[in-house]
């Protein structure tokens, strides 16, 4: 059928590898002497330009094959690989291919392969071309107290970096293949016997059954992955920090990373574990616990004060104070539009203004959002054209938001932010009470990897909501979550 990939289950010879690569440019192949000279075995060497390295193969493939010495008394071929696998090369790996589909992959993988026509063989030698991006601290996460490294494009470089910190040969990586044109490497990553075994089965599962043409960007994972793809929540947790990825896999969690692509991924993600920072931690823990608790109360404002501020303001003046309420009646006077048309523009300018500035280059997109909040807020206050009070009720909801650890998590609050302005609008505090309600049922319905979203708040009895809430100081020995114990079979 069109689209379908091209199988290639033949003998090997340089003629499949050419048919294979055809029109390519970048497809070199060179005829060997094995051995040298005129007694020397020819052989067609095949890789592909700029995935190798060129001074790799010239003295750690060719130097060796061409020296007679070597394979002196070689006479066939079947010897010549023998000898070749026992070490002759320099090459640190070298792996025997009789199918032409596996010599393929393996020279899309940064391998160079040398073809013996008469044996339909090959030996393909790992020769990848030097990574492009050296290890650099994260952009996106900032790191106050912790390690400055962060995941790079290079599969290799990455599981590298978590062999570093956890020095144990019980943490497993198990590399799967995904994307029927892309054929992307996707490693999974767990501590066995320590990470719950039904978990790690359940992960392996999913990425097995990923059914996708590409897997170049992050949302071809992800939305495969989940549970609830339609919900604006994240139900996996992304990170660019190595240490970060690390914790997690110490409480019990599985880790995947994709080649190319510099993010960690870890299951299960529940809604508490978007309010941790590694950083936690790090900090003294009666400290830790307070910005903890600040987070929380931060999420509730950034989500409920604009649609709380609409309802009171529309529906419920008698809430407020006699004096506030009329402080907020005087700056309202000289306003032509009414309150819910100021909520609703200005947060759509809040938006606006944040989206303006992520896509501008640094310096200048700082410069657009310094302009847009002070003085664009400034100018539309004292043209009358807003209240000074939605300005101060969208820009602390907006404050607010950016407290939140993911940015994901803080971008689903934004959106279910509008939702609940809606419906103050239309019943009031009943509506934003009803609102609310359907976005815990929301949350309530939601499992990550079997594990209930709101875990500890909902689904495990309230027994460890203290320590969703509070880090309890590090010489208190606590037990890892139910839901990651080995043994535990719901998943």
């Amino acid at each position: 059928m069109p689209g379908e990939n091209k199988r290639f289950d033949t003998p090997v010879s340089s003629k499949e590898i050419a048919s294979a690569f055809f029109g390519c440019y970048d497809l070199d192949m060179r005829p060997i002497s094995v051995g040298g000279g005129r007694r020397g075995k020819m052989a067609t060497l095949c890789y592909i330009d700029g995935l190798v390295s060129g001074t790799a193969i010239a003295e750690e493939i060719i130097r060796p094959l061409t020296d007679g010495e070597r394979f002196c008394g070689s006479a066939s071929e079947p010897e010549i690989i023998s000898r070749i696998l026992g070490g002759v090369v320099y090459g640190y790996t070298a792996k025997r291919r009789d199918v032409t589909e596996e010599v393929i992959n393996d020279m899309l993988n940064g391998f160079c392969a040398l073809i013996f026509e008469n044996e339909k063989s090959a030996v393909t030698f790992e020769t990848r071309s030097p990574d492009k991006r050296g290890i650099d601290q994260p952009r996106e996460e900032k790191v106050i107290k912790g390690s400055k490294d962060a995941f790079v494009e290079v599969m290799k470089t990455n599981t590298m970096q978590i062999r570093r910190k956890i020095k144990n040969p019980d943490l497993k990586i198990k590399k799967f293949t995904v994307g029927q044109k892309t054929m992307t490497d996707v490693v999974m990553v767990y501590i066995d016997g320590f990470t719950n075994e039904a978990l790690v089965s359940e992960a392996a599962r999913r990425i097995e059954a990923l059914d996708v043409e590409g897997m170049l960007l992050t949302a071809a994972f992800e939305e495969n992955m989940v549970d609830v793809p339609k919900s604006p929540f994240p139900q996996i947790i992304t990170t660019e920090r190595v240490d970060k990825f690390c914790l997690n896999l110490l409480e019990g969690r599985v880790g995947m990373i994709i080649d190319g692509v510099p993010i960690g991924y870890l299951v299960p993600a529940t809604l508490s574990q978007f309010m941790k920072v590694p950083e936690d931690e790090a900090t003294h823990f009666i400290i830790a616990s307070a910005l903890t608790l600040l987070r929380y109360v931060s999420a509730a404002i950034a989500l409920l004060l604009p649609g709380f501020y609409v309802a009171v303001a529309m529906y419920h003046q008698e809430m407020l104070p006699a004096k506030l309420i009329q402080s907020i009646i005087d700056a309202k006077q000289s306003v032509p539009f009414p309150t819910a048309v100021e909520v609703i523009a200005m947060l759509v300018a809040f938006e606006l203004i944040q989206e303006a500035g992520l896509r501008l280059p640094n310096p200048i997109g700082e410069t657009v959002s310094i302009i847009g909040a002070l003085i664009v807020g400034q100018s539309a206050v004292e043209a009358k054209v807003v209240s000074p009070v939605v300005v101060i009720v969208v820009a602390l909801s907006g404050i607010c938001g950016y407290t939140m650890p993911s940015s994901d998590f803080g971008a689903a609050l934004r959106i279910c932010r509008f939702f609940l302005v809606l419906a103050a609008i239309g019943a009031g505090m009943f509506g934003l009470a009803i609102a609310s309600a359907l976005l815990v049922y929301h949350l309530c319905t939601i499992d990550s990897f079997g594990v209930s979203y709101l875990s500890p708040f909902a689904g495990s009895g309230g027994r460890h909501v203290r320590r969703a809430l509070f880090r309890a100081s590090m010489t208190v020995k606590l037990e890892r979550e139910p839901e990651l114990r080995p043994g535990q079979k719901d998943i």
